[in-house]
């Protein structure tokens, strides 16, 4: 069905943008990409994402803004 489909984008193009991270889709890319790799806990891959977007890298800033 169609507009499952595009209420299921529209819904994670929502998430994305208040920051709220895939955790599925990572899961999919780890096992995809790296398969023999270990993939982060739901609750560390929500730590590493806020650490990412609000407590900056080197090179990118502050983090958010």
């Amino acid at each position: 069905m169609r507009w499952r489909d595009a209420l299921r984008r529209v819904a994670e193009t929502g998430r994305l943008m208040v920051g709220v991270p895939d955790y599925e889709r990572y899961l999919a890319h780890r096992r995809a990409s790296h398969p023999a790799e270990p993939a982060l806990s739901r609750a560390a891959f929500h730590r590493l994402c806020a650490d990412r977007r609000f407590a900056g890298e080197p090179g990118r800033g502050s983090g958010c803004c």
